[in-house]
């Protein structure tokens, strides 16, 4: 089959960021996404252009336009965010962003009533109910088809630096995982989810593609769900690796280093340099330390096997794209990332307020409500 790629201005970005509604007392998740969705949507229309729903009545996706800088994205996003405060304020319901949920029940969540969500879930069971997780996921503008997978697979050598630095999802039904992203390794269970394949040509990409559609695993390419795909339609790579990011600051960080990345190696792909890729079984080793370790995962950094501390290596990264971030006008936003290393990924923050408070999830929830009112991340 033939897959079009519609090319985009070079490293225009865009965010999608997932949020949680937990009641304001009790800090359990809120079942009323359909009434503040029917609250925002303007007249006349069948809903608000960058405040969706998604596949739990507990969740809200906000959305930014393409934007050119992450400022605007940032400035984006903060718009809608007030917009949802003003309403969910009056009903007692706070919004916060995590991986998970520390301590409210997946079977207890009620499934949006959409089409498509029944026939996940009517396929995946077990799996498909257990899905109570949140993401961030940045798209990165590119203006060349032939970028897209070189980009991919590039893009996959720091996939365990965004899952490190976004890792926030340290328990699972009020236990503590002992993982720092649980959600990584939960949302692989779904069918066409988890790490993509490493194509080298984008035929094979097509190829892939209508085998998905000719044995009914798919209906539409948004189907397929990996941790970085190509958006054909809107002429990006995606980046969805992240647990969903708890501040408006972090937000920024991870799309800064997420757009410097792209635009990198858009860069140097123009320059005719051919990309360093490592080893599919590198990659799925990454994946696993960074979901397991965090900020203290020994990550894989070549296809020698070379090894070095994940959050190292994510300083000598910051310093090599400055150049880039200076191209972008995103300096202070990709220097951002340095407080999320000063301040520690939420998964070490939430298990610290734990330990400040004997053990209660509730006060890691209301921690995380604070922190996305505020828009920076607490010690």
């Amino acid at each position: 089959m033939h897959l079009e790629f519609t090319p985009s201005r070079r490293s225009t970005v865009g965010v999608e960021w997932e949020l949680g509604l937990v009641d304001r007392r009790s800090g359990e998740l809120a079942s009323i996404a359909e009434r503040i969705l029917e609250t925002v949507r303007p007249d006349g229309v069948d809903e608000h252009p960058k405040i969706k729903q998604e596949l739990l009545l507990n969740t809200i996706e906000v959305i930014t336009g393409v934007c050119t800088t992450i400022a605007e994205a940032k400035a984006d996003l903060a718009e809608s965010l007030d917009h949802l405060h003003k309403v969910i304020d009056p009903l007692g319901v706070e919004l916060f962003s995590a991986g998970t949920h520390p301590f409210s029940n997946w079977y207890q969540q009620k499934v949006t009533d959409k089409a498509r969500y029944a026939k996940l879930i009517d396929r995946t069971q077990w799996w498909g109910r257990q899905m109570l997780i949140y993401g961030v996921h940045v798209h990165v503008g590119l203006d060349h088809r032939d970028k897209v997978l070189p980009a991919l697979d590039a893009l996959l050598n720091y996939a365990p630096h965004l899952q490190a630095l976004s890792a926030s999802s340290p328990y699972w039904g009020a236990e503590d995982t002992g993982y720092a992203s649980n959600r990584a390794l939960m949302f692989q269970q779904l069918p066409t989810a988890g790490l993509p394949f490493q194509f080298r040509k984008w035929s094979e990409l097509e190829t892939y593609t209508e085998d998905m559609f000719t044995t009914g695993v798919i209906d539409h390419f948004s189907e397929i769900r990996w941790d970085i795909r190509p958006a054909p339609h809107f002429g990006t790579i995606e980046m969805r690796v992240c647990d969903g990011l708890p501040t408006l600051e972090e937000v920024g960080a991870i799309a800064a280093l997420t757009q410097c990345l792209v635009d990198d190696f858009s860069e140097r792909l123009d320059d005719g340099e051919i990309l360093p890729v490592l080893p599919p079984w590198h990659v799925q080793e990454n994946k696993w330390r960074a979901a397991r370790y965090g900020a203290e995962a020994i990550v894989i950094v070549d296809s020698a096997g070379t090894e070095k501390l994940v959050t190292d290596d994510i300083v000598l990264l910051l310093d090599r794209l400055e150049p880039v971030a200076r191209r972008l006008d995103c300096v202070d936003e990709l220097r951002s990332v340095e407080t999320i290393l000063r301040h520690g990924p939420s998964y070490l923050r939430q298990r610290a307020v734990a330990r400040q408070h004997n053990g209660s999830l509730k006060a890691v929830v209301a921690s995380l409500v604070t922190e996305l009112r505020d828009g920076l991340p607490h010690l």
